[in-house]
């Protein structure tokens, strides 16, 4: 993989929060007597925003209470985000490894970059990531390429020297929609056969086949 630029998308990318992610959110739901919820469905909703996903779980469409909804989410993932979220074995290696390599690297995602930031600072050195664009940085949240060419734009990066690194068909349509490369990885509730339906470069059972590709 010969790019300059690797961007990546955060949840079940390069770190697995789906417990602290289902936790916030059987939280709120039981609030509001949503008990039939499954932790399937709301792990199937990982990488949307949060208003996309209460919607999709629940029924309700009305903004005021979507975002209401947002904010009791956001209380609890204060309290119970960072503590249940793990880094994936290869994520350290195979981003020290690019680095190493003379990459460019950063972070596109729909969670909150402060969050993203207070999670790293225990595993990655002060500014070893070139940038990191959080949901509160877009006025459009992913599918759109807003974060992409915002970063691009950012570090002086084209979009052929770019790859974008994701685990959903949201991150490979947000890769198509910016005019990037896009490589999948395997590591949350998207199939292969899901991924392969958009344009890609590679399909990996992890994200050592960035640096040791061994597609599928």
């Amino acid at each position: 993989m010969n790019y300059k630029t690797y961007l990546f998308d955060f949840d079940y990318t390069l770190a697995d929060s789906s417990r602290g992610i289902v936790k916030c959110f059987r939280i709120v739901l039981t609030r509001h007597q949503y008990l039939t919820v499954t932790d399937e469905a709301i792990k199937r909703t990982i990488g949307k925003t949060l208003e996309e996903s209460f919607s999709i779980l629940t029924g309700v469409t009305d903004p005021a209470q979507l975002e209401a909804f947002r904010q009791e989410y956001r209380k609890e993932a204060d309290v119970h985000m960072n503590v249940n979220t793990r880094l994936f074995p290869d994520t350290l290696s195979t981003l020290k490894e690019l680095k190493q390599r003379g990459a460019r690297i950063g972070i596109i995602s729909t969670k909150y970059r402060f969050r993203i930031l207070s999670f790293l600072e225990e595993y990655l050195p002060k500014d070893f990531l070139d940038i990191i664009v959080g949901g509160e940085d877009v006025k459009a949240a992913k599918p759109s390429p807003e974060g992409v060419q915002f970063a691009l734009e950012h570090l002086g990066s084209t979009p052929q020297e770019t790859l974008y690194i994701g685990d959903s068909t949201v991150d490979a349509e947000t890769a198509r929609n910016a005019g990037v490369d896009f490589a999948g990885v395997l590591n949350g509730m998207t199939t292969a056969e899901e991924l392969r339906a958009y344009p890609h470069r590679m399909i990996m059972e992890n994200l050592g086949d960035l640096v040791h590709p061994s597609s599928i």
